[in-house]
């Protein structure tokens, strides 16, 4: 198994008035399969979207190559996208490969504060997390 190096993983500039200039999402992790059409179309516009959110961390995961990271979750739509903050999910689930839709979706979840539902997000997130160290 290789370990994961994440292609995206510096804040990126933008515009100052960005709503994730103030916001506490600290991750958007995506989860892909490097032998997914959708998700190798998707990733530019991903790269693209990590400028839109400076101070982000943006991550994308292979998750055939991050097996044991993945544990029992298993990604059935790609992509997926796990978004937290600190140690806690605030999001998991299927995403339509659409920038301006994650960006939406990016910013209602900094301005709400909503919690993922899913029990199996945060120790997702803790084993992600933990395998790139």
């Amino acid at each position: 198994m290789t370990s994961f190096e994440p292609m995206i993983d510096m804040p990126v500039n933008a515009a100052p008035d960005t709503a994730a200039a103030v916001g506490p999402v600290q991750r958007v992790i995506c989860l892909c399969a490097q032998w997914c059409v959708v998700c190798n179309q998707y990733q530019p516009q991903f790269e693209q979207l990590a400028a839109q959110f400076p101070g982000v961390e943006f991550r994308w995961v292979d998750v055939e190559d991050e097996e044991e990271s993945m544990g029992d979750y298993e990604v059935e739509t790609f992509p997926t996208l796990l978004i937290a903050e600190g140690g806690e999910a605030r999001f998991l689930g299927p995403v339509l490969p659409q920038p301006a839709l994650v960006g939406t979706l990016l910013k209602r979840l900094i301005q709400e504060g909503a919690r993922s539902p899913d029990a199996q997000a945060d120790a997702l997130l803790q084993r992600i997390v933990n395998s790139q160290r």
